[in-house]
């Protein structure tokens, strides 16, 4: 292996290597039942085109249905000794993490050396002796698990990826194990209620799985403790569960927190009044680094109707329902348990997909092969960066927050300001009051009746258009149609006259801007409803 090493010193005590890497190497993953592949040919292909050469070990995608021939089209590699390929390549890309090896009898740590770089799903916190064993060789270790839930890392995140696949699946995995149709029917052999359908935990799975569901014809509900989701589950067609509580379950990095006592008893309740109604329930709530918390109970699954299913997305750390069990399908009271831990597997093509354009977006972050390097500034590399030349440094700190500005000041200015303006207000109103009492005692009868449709004409343009939000206004071009059409009325019953009088010259100008604002708002409104059309 030829590589350049330059080593620059950064703040925080770690230094950024810079090194220009030539080949990737794709393993073929050794996890029992694993399907998945780091790099499809396309992805494979992407990867060449940032001046990589790609080596893939024989039959790595075979399980995803990708062959070693296709690798090849594409100007792969193909290297049949797994320890050959660790050996020549600089950086290794994998799916799981680093395991022990049958068929060479030796630990996949054990093959990485120094000056070498791992991008894998590591799982520091519950894997302490494997991250020991990668510190002892003194290489690079970038976790797609750690990567920062912000919004430049989003093309890198990898656990979205593979969580929209998870809550897909699980809809699928229900459907099968559950005897009836999902959408409802009326046929001549009788009415077929639709399926129902409550998801806990409205995250990149829940609403994968929401959107799943309502497509195929379910009534979907959904419960999730951070309220900012009550409009995305809406979007999808689902009905939000809401409990009367004041108290938010946002925590970081877009996960949900623990709550209090108080609300998760109402939290229990609702779902204990929820498994006698619904058909199929699929858990999705995790908190980082913590068992799944226990939100289906014995006692809940015993009460379902015979034939439901629950899916447990949260099996492999615990599950979500206390008789899940990590891995299997089994029954319990008549009721399906699927606690399968390799979904995003079982769609090895597609996940692989997925999580090989995450790395391929990972690399072109990262310089490519002619500009490679570990940028500790960076938060998105920083907090996915797991071990640096064999120094451990996860963690990530954490990313400071802006302090809010203080409010005090500006509220009492605000107070001032909107009293000013309602006592302003109030005098204008009092001196039209005064002047239009006037007119109406000194004016003549004929004046009186224009000057009514005159302040009713300005009452009514100030409460659709003044006083409507600006984000309506092409909606309202469809109403405003009409009210436009009563103008032009009004307009020619007032130009019988002279045509040199006032009255016939202004009926004359109403008619023509009325006449626009009609053509304009057929013309906008129907641009608006083209953009419906497929």
């Amino acid at each position: 292996m030829t590589a350049t090493v330059e080593t620059t010193p950064k703040t925080g005590g770690i230094s950024s290597q810079q090194v220009q890497p030539k080949k990737i190497g794709i393993p073929k993953e050794v996890y029992l039942g694993e399907c998945r592949v780091a790099a499809t040919p396309e992805t494979a292909k992407k990867l060449q085109k940032l001046g990589f050469e790609v080596l893939v070990e024989a039959g790595a995608g075979t399980l995803a249905n990708f062959s070693d021939q296709a690798y090849q089209e594409v100007n792969c590699q193909i290297i049949s000794d797994p320890e050959t390929l660790w050996r020549e390549a600089d950086i290794i890309l994998k799916v799981r993490p680093p395991q022990f090896h049958p068929e060479i009898n030796k630990h996949e740590a054990e093959l990485l050396s120094e000056g070498k770089t791992l991008i894998s799903f590591i799982w520091p916190a519950q894997n302490p002796e494997l991250l020991e064993k990668l510190a002892a060789t003194k290489a690079t270790v970038i976790g797609m698990d750690a990567v920062p839930r912000i919004s430049r890392a989003q093309k890198i995140d990898a656990l979205s990826s593979m969580a929209n696949i998870a809550g897909y699946r699980a809809v699928v995995e229900a459907a099968s194990h559950f005897g009836r149709f999902f959408t409802g029917q009326i046929t001549a052999a009788g009415k077929i209620p639709p399926a129902k359908v409550l998801v806990i935990g409205a995250g990149v799975a829940g609403l994968a799985a929401i959107g799943a569901a309502k497509s195929l014809g379910a009534v979907v509900r959904a419960f999730d403790t951070r309220l900012e989701v009550k409009d995305q589950v809406k979007s999808l067609g689902a009905e939000f569960l809401e409990l009367e509580f004041t108290e938010d379950g946002s925590g970081e990095g877009g996960y949900a927190k623990t709550m209090s006592k108080e609300f998760i008893e109402a939290e229990m309740t609702l779902f204990a009044e929820q498994a006698k109604e619904v058909d199929i329930i699929i858990t999705t709530a995790l908190i980082p680094g913590k068992r799944a918390p226990i939100l289906i109970t014995k006692e809940m699954v015993e009460s379902m109707k015979p034939g439901s299913v629950i899916v447990d997305l949260a099996s492999e750390q615990g599950g979500n329902c206390e008789v899940t069990k990590p891995g299997e399908v089994y029954t319990y009271q008549d009721v399906t348990i699927i606690g399968l831990t390799d979904l995003p597997s079982r769609m090895a093509s597609q996940s692989s997909q997925l999580y090989g354009n995450n790395l391929w977006h990972l690399l072109k972050e990262m310089g490519g092969a002619q500009d490679y390097h570990i940028n500790t500034e960076d938060e998105m590399i920083r907090g996915a960066l797991i071990l640096h030349e064999g120094e451990v440094t996860w963690p990530a700190p954490k990313i400071p927050q802006p302090t809010p500005p203080v409010k005090t000041g500006t509220t009492v200015t605000t107070g001032l300001q909107e009293s000013k303006s309602k006592s302003l207000g109030s005098l204008w109103l009092l001196i039209a009051g005064i002047a239009l009492a006037t007119i109406g005692l000194t004016a003549p009868t004929v004046m009186l009746s224009h000057l009514t449709v005159f302040v009713l004409a300005c009452f009514l343009g100030w409460m659709l258009i003044w006083n409507v939000n600006p984000a309506l206004h092409t909606p309202l071009m469809s109403v405003t149609n009409a009210i436009s059409g009563i103008v032009i009325v009004g307009g020619i019953l007032q130009m019988s006259g002279p045509i040199t009088s006032p009255v016939v010259i202004l009926g004359a100008i109403a008619i023509a801007v009325a006449t626009i604002n009609i053509a304009g708002g057929f013309y906008v409104t129907q641009r608006m409803l083209n953009k419906f059309h497929k």
